[in-house]
């Protein structure tokens, strides 16, 4: 119970010492209104990896804020990306917004969910993980455990597999494609066509 107490205090020590400056460290780089929750994260990484921290803290403790705002600024720009696609998204589906028909677009995203749904679970996760998440495939394969190449064959597979169910079920449900309409199967999956 004393060690604890210890490894407390000089806890506390270290974040009395060092909180003004990585706060202040936070605030250069982001600004005010980020600048409390980004110490906050630091000092429980801090927590967390007691052992890692060095005697001297200051720059071990000003590396975890760097990354963490980097995280942040990633992560913000990834929610502005997905709010940006999907205005566009909507702009499009709505009427006069470019769309040709309205129920035209909505049949081809219904064809295409049922088909995906039609996959098995493995070529549906790295097709949204690339699709939906806007993975690379590098960044997907450490989501699911494999390599760069092993995820670029998976999802090559999931892609043409995808097709296949999409192809399948527009005779399926009686749909000839009008000219000038996009296939479902033409939908933008990670980067490439399907």
């Amino acid at each position: 119970m004393l060690a604890v107490t210890e490894e407390a205090d000089r806890f506390t020590a270290m974040y009395d010492a060092c909180r003004g400056r990585v706060w202040a460290y936070a605030v250069s780089r982001a600004g005010r209104q980020i600048a409390d929750e980004v110490v906050s994260e630091t000092f429980a990484v801090a927590w967390r990896r007691w052992a890692d921290v060095p005697r001297t803290p200051l720059p071990w403790l000003l590396g975890v804020a760097r990354n963490i705002l980097r995280d942040t600024v990633r992560a913000e720009v990834r929610r502005e990306s997905f709010a940006a696609e999907l205005g566009e998204w909507t702009e499009r589906s709505a009427p006069g917004g470019g769309a040709d028909d309205v129920a035209e677009e909505v049949a081809d995203r219904n064809a295409l969910l049922g088909a995906l749904a039609t996959l098995d679970e493995d070529d549906r996760e790295v097709l949204i993980l690339a699709a939906w998440h806007g993975l690379t495939p590098a960044e997907a394969a450490s989501v699911v455990g494999c390599s760069s190449a092993a995820m670029r064959v998976r999802l090559h597979r999931a892609r043409k597999r995808l097709t296949r169910a999409v192809d399948l079920a527009e005779p399926a449900a009686g749909a000839a494609v009008p000219q000038g309409r996009t296939p479902a199967r033409r939908v933008q999956l990670g980067g490439e066509e399907a």
